[in-house]
């Protein structure tokens, strides 16, 4: 079965700096993990705050949707941590 992402929830954790969001194979949650480095090098911002981060995400979705299916199809058990070389 193919990864999907029906789940539109996503969470930034300030202290790892990082933004959480999960897909779905099946029934099997899948966790993935973008970091701040790899959403400034799809928007760079000079100043970012929880909520900068998540808009950069909500408007980047379809690509870090894309890598992280590429990154699970190459690793599918996880974690999932996509960094700024998945961009």
């Amino acid at each position: 079965m193919a990864l999907n992402f029906p789940n539109q929830s996503r969470s930034y954790d300030a202290l790892r700096k990082v933004v959480f969001f999960w897909g779905y194979d099946g029934v099997m949650e899948k966790a993935f993990s973008v970091p701040v480095d790899a959403l400034m090098k799809i928007r760079m911002i000079v100043q970012y705050d929880e909520a900068s981060l998540l808009n950069i995400f909500d408007a980047n979705r379809v690509l870090i949707y894309r890598a992280a299916s590429k990154a699970y199809s190459r690793k599918g058990n996880g974690p999932f941590n996509l960094t700024a070389a998945n961009f």
